[in-house]
This record gives C-alpha cells, sequence and structure tokens, in this order.
C-alpha cells in the first residue's frame, strides 16, 4: 500500500457538487492499494497513519501523532498512486489491484483505523472526486508498506 499523509486544518471530498466525507485538524491521507497487499499491509498502514509524530507539540517540534491531537482521518482511494512512469510519457497501472480488491482492502483499512477510535471520513470508492484541503506547514509525507521509499 502506498500513501501521501497530508496533515490538514480542513479537508474535504465532493462529488458530484456534494460533500461525501470532511474533517477540520487532522490528516487527509490517498490510499493507493497494490496487486500484492494484504491484511498485513493494512495493519502496518493504519498504525504507521495514526502513529505518525507530524504535529507540533508546545515547543514547535513535529512530535505529537494524529490520537494526540484528536484528530480527524480523510481517507481517499487513489489508484494512481501506483502509476508507473519509467518507460514513456503515460503511466501504467499494472501494479493497482483490480477494483473489487482494492475495495475490500480499502475498507478493511478504514474499519481497522475506527476500531482505534479514530474519526474517518472517506470519498467515495471508484468516483471522480475533488478534494480540497488546507495544508498545514506544510507537512506531506509519503508512505510504502513494501518500504520501496
Amino acid at each position: 500500500m502506498r500513501c501521501v499523509v497530508q496533515r490538514v486544518s480542513h479537508a474535504a471530498v465532493k462529488v458530484n457538487d456534494k460533500v461525501v466525507g470532511k474533517i477540520r485538524t487532522g490528516l487527509l491521507a490517498l490510499i493507493g492499494i497494490g496487486s500484492e497487499d494484504s491484511k498485513q499491509d493494512i495493519e502496518w498502514l493504519a498504525e504507521k497513519i495514526i502513529g505518525l509524530r507530524i504535529f507540533e507539540d508546545n515547543e514547535g517540534k513535529m512530535n505529537l501523532s494524529l490520537v494526540d491531537v484528536k484528530g480527524e482521518l480523510l481517507l481517499v482511494s487513489q489508484f494512481t498512486l501506483f502509476g508507473d512512469c519509467r518507460k514513456g510519457k503515460r503511466p501504467s497501472f499494472s501494479d493497482a489491484a483490480p477494483p473489487g480488491i482494492a475495495k475490500t482492502l480499502f475498507d478493511e483499512l478504514v474499519n481497522t483505523i475506527r476500531l482505534k477510535g479514530i474519526i474517518v471520513e472517506t470519498g467515495e470508492f471508484q468516483t471522480n472526486m475533488e478534494v480540497e484541503l488546507i495544508n498545514q506547514g506544510p507537512v506531506t509525507i509519503l508512505l510504502d508498506s513494501k518500504k520501496n521509499f
């Protein structure tokens, strides 16, 4: 699983001009699910996202997690994170999981994080979405459960 995490003061997802997910202070996480991903990747990514110490403490150091600041999480599925542009100019998405498998794993990730007491909002799977955010910092972190980066 690949993930782009952004620390936000606000984030929302719209589908057909209707807000389907919205958070205040917290994290926006764009989630890419690969064809090799499994339950182990879900557990690793869930723990990593909620435990990332990327919120500032009283001394201005990034030392607090989503749990520490009682933040919210907006998860948005984004298969394009598996776009491979090493050959040519048109990305190949052959490493992305098929939609049925990806949706199942994405839903498991959402449920895993909710069971940890985090408020989770989502976009709509396999839909054209508009994502709006105010990135605080800006702080943007890349995660990969296979540790490719």
